[in-house]
């Protein structure tokens, strides 16, 4: 275990770029066959995709996409062991296309499979075990339906294989690509499940689910191997997010896994960096184990072999898993590793022969880096809150300058993890604390739905809360905090500089909204069918004249007169989630009235920056902008 030095000690100003620079080995697994590894690692100045034996080494390995423009940071194994997918956007534009490399010809330029209109993208891709040599891609053709088509890998044919009926309607597929069931969005706000027929496409009605708790929808909705069943994220009769099974012929609920007090962990169905809710067995198709929320991340097992192999990946390391691969016979096996001290740490693993080695090491020395504590209390009207404290190491827990961290969604939340951004600002002196407000996923149905109509209201009164305890603990000095926060995180940072405006010494304001009602209009127009139980049930119908007026008076927009507090202001040009005129709108009318205001506009990006140029200016400017104004320390050193 890594001692954490003693106070009085400081550790060393670590450089920016040694945060977030793009890491040399991350988002590894082993190929089908259990021969090579592929893995993301830095060419041209971007993210590629390399490729290696099993065996070898990073200098043994060939880099098999050559993208110099933006790093890739999706890729997939196809079924053949020529041919290794991808998945990339334009400068941040989230208009995903899919890309065939041959790793008989890494040399050669990639093949664009999927030539989409602009606003236009893929939003994922499985392989067709019932057609090998196919994959099943799910991609908006027509722009305002997401439809699954088949590919070919090595031709690039492309053929419709089922095409969504309705606006709000779902046809889920099992792994022969046979439709099983179809959900819909009814107008109350409530998903109806239905069977589906194989041989008539007949439905027959099995079950309505939910509505403001299932803000993103009904998580999961997959469909079982033998198609016989469907996986849920479900509230039952518990405040608690099960896993459940929805039987095919009777509509019967059988839990599958579930944890006394901890909901599953949906994070990652957005992101597929983020950690994933299930772990699939790659041979049968089976859920091996799913991922519930806690203090620490928690691995509930549910197969009987994983738990074999679950039991000697647990020796590698002190932290939480994070993916897993394995090749077809499930004995050859790659995992990452979670802890909050250090990037994901990555293990080859084979269960034949018991051998282990580790796969990528951290380049930080975690003996400098702060511990993540989970920390709880409550708010105001009593409802539990639970957060995450990061205290810089080296100094006196008290009477620290604080940074109020908020993360995004804002049905998303914060858990224990190496976050670079904690740590950098750890490293410069700050306590950071990320506070689950109400609204945030994975602390109960009660938690998420205490958020409905609270925007600029309960949920700003959770951050406050969080702040006030810090404050009492003695931990932050009241006149030396910052708010900062990306996408809801940077409206919740101007919300508090706004609504609060006495509160805070600084403030980041990172891709976020300012207008609800314009954020609302801009989204791209396929993401409005599933809006129902998020931003209209929970903020408002701009359309509405009523639901508008509510939404401007919680707006920053509307109240940018009172801001005072020194702010910074990032967005990336392209961002069709919050769009740049979100921030153009606030910067313009505080360099008006001479409010301290710095914009960084990055031109090659979208919603968050992924070029680590542009993370690197980011959190240069965020040191500059917090030790000014909040008193941490600061890189002197000239810059190159």
């Amino acid at each position: 275990m890594t001692e954490v030095p003693s106070r009085g000690t400081l550790p060393k100003l670590i450089d920016v770029e040694e945060f977030f620079a793009d890491p040399v080995f991350s988002g590894a697994s082993i190929s089908p066959d259990g021969t090579r590894i592929a893995y993301l690692a830095p060419k041209y100045g971007r993210t590629n995709v390399w490729v290696r034996g099993i065996d070898e080494e990073h200098e043994d390995a060939v880099c098999v996409t050559h993208d110099a423009r933006r790093g890739i940071r999706t890729y997939y194994w196809t079924d053949d062991p020529r041919w290794l997918l991808y998945l990339q956007d334009t400068d941040g534009n989230e208009d995903w296309h899919l890309h065939r490399v041959d790793l008989d010809a890494p040399g050669e330029p990639a093949l664009d499979l999927t030539p989409l209109a602009p606003g236009s993208r893929v939003f994922a891709a499985e392989p067709m075990k019932s057609v090998p040599g196919s994959v099943l891609v799910w991609m908006n053709r027509r722009p305002m339906f997401i439809d699954l088509f088949r590919i070919d890998v090595a031709t690039g044919e492309t053929t419709p294989h089922v095409e969504q009926p309705e606006l709000g309607d779902n046809m889920l597929v099992g792994r022969d690509g046979e439709v099983a069931f179809h959900s819909v969005l009814a107008d109350d706000g409530t998903y109806e499940f239905h069977a589906v027929d194989p041989g008539t496409g007949e439905k027959r009605f099995l079950r309505r689910m939910g509505g403001p708790e299932y803000p993103l929808g009904v998580p999961l909705q997959v469909v079982t191997p033998d198609g016989k069943g469907l996986l849920v994220g479900a509230y039952q009769d518990s405040d608690d997010l099960r896993l459940v099974r929805i039987d095919r012929e009777t509509g019967e609920e059988t839990v599958v896994a579930a944890v006394e007090g901890s909901s599953l962990c949906t994070i990652g169905l957005a992101d597929p960096r983020l950690p994933p809710t299930l772990f699939i067995s790659r041979r049968t198709g089976e859920v091996i184990a799913a991922r519930f929320v806690g203090d620490r991340p928690g691995i509930e097992v549910l197969d009987p072999h994983f738990a074999e192999v679950y039991a000697e990946l647990e020796k590698l390391s002190d932290g939480v898993l994070h993916t897993v691969s394995s090749d077809e016979s499930e004995r050859r096996w790659v995992a990452s590793f979670i802890r909050d001290r250090e990037p994901k740490a990555t293990w080859f693993y084979d269960h034949g022969t018991g051998e282990s080695r580790l796969l990528s090491s951290p380049h930080l020395d975690p003996a400098g880096l702060a511990p993540m504590k989970a920390v709880r209390f409550p708010a105001r009207d009593g409802l539990p809150l639970h957060a995450f404290l990061t205290l810089p190491v080296g100094v006196e827990p008290e009477g620290l300058p604080l940074v109020l961290l908020v993360h995004g969604g804002p049905w998303h939340h914060d858990s224990w993890a190496y976050n670079p951004t904690v740590q950098f600002l750890a490293n410069r002196g700050y306590a950071v604390l990320q506070v689950n407000f109400r609204g945030s996923s994975g602390y109960g149905k009660r938690h998420i739905t205490s958020a409905i109509g609270e925007f600029a209201g309960k949920m700003h009164d959770d951050l406050i809360d969080a702040a006030d305890w810090a404050v009492a603990q003695g931990y932050a000095d009241p006149a030396r905090i910052g708010i900062s926060g990306g996408s809801y995180g940077g409206y919740a940072a101007l919300v508090g500089v706004t609504v609060t405006p006495d509160r805070f010494a600084a403030a980041v304001d990172y891709v976020g909204i300012s207008d609800l009602a314009n954020f609302m209009r801009t989204l791209p127009p396929f993401t409005r069918p599933a809006m129902a139980n998020s931003w209209y049930r929970y903020v408002g119908d701009p359309e509405d004249p009523a639901q508008e007026a509510d939404m401007l008076a919680r707006s920053p927009i509307t109240m940018v007169d009172r801001i005072r507090t020194p702010l910074l202001v990032a967005q990336g040009a392209n961002d069709v989630r919050v769009v740049q005129e979100e921030s153009d709108n606030i910067v313009e009318p505080l360099r008006a009235r001479g409010v301290p205001v710095e914009y960084l506009v990055a031109d090659d990006e979208g919603h968050g920056f992924e070029n680590p140029e542009n993370q690197i200016r980011l959190h240069r400017a965020i040191e500059q902008h917090l030790a000014e104004h909040l008193g941490g320390r600061r890189d002197t050193a000239p810059q190159a």
